[in-house]
């Protein structure tokens, strides 16, 4: 098992940055594909980036690409989602999922933390 706490998130104005981390417990964080998922009230889950067990092999949504990097550093168990130009379409409560299937074969992750709030105001 695998335990994560989110931490990072906060009030930005549009067009600012934040950095999210999401650390991760135990001594196997590099046998985890990891991922940032976000929702917004109302609104249904998203899936907006996703990192291999290396960290070479990322994807984004199409609403974040070229705006948002998903990383990780397997010697600090911590997976990061720097988060560039925001809209305050970004605001959502964002989550960070572990699983341990590959990427790509994950329909639904195994472990999730709590979250945390990004508000973008504009």
């Amino acid at each position: 098992q695998v335990q994560l706490v989110e931490s990072g998130g906060g009030l930005v104005q549009a067009g600012g940055s934040l950095r999210l981390s999401c650390a991760a417990s135990g001594r196997t964080f590099s046998s985890y594909t990891m991922a940032w998922f976000r929702q917004a009230p109302g609104k249904e889950r998203e899936n907006v980036a996703g990192i291999n067990r290396s960290g070479r092999i990322t994807y984004y949504a199409d609403s974040v690409k070229g705006r948002f990097t998903i990383s990780r550093d397997n010697a600090k168990n911590t997976v990061y989602l720097q988060m560039n130009s925001l809209k305050p379409e970004d605001t959502a409560v964002y989550y960070c999922a572990a699983d341990q299937r590959v990427l790509g074969a994950i329909r639904k992750y195994d472990y999730w933390g709590q979250g945390t709030q990004v508000t973008v105001s504009s």
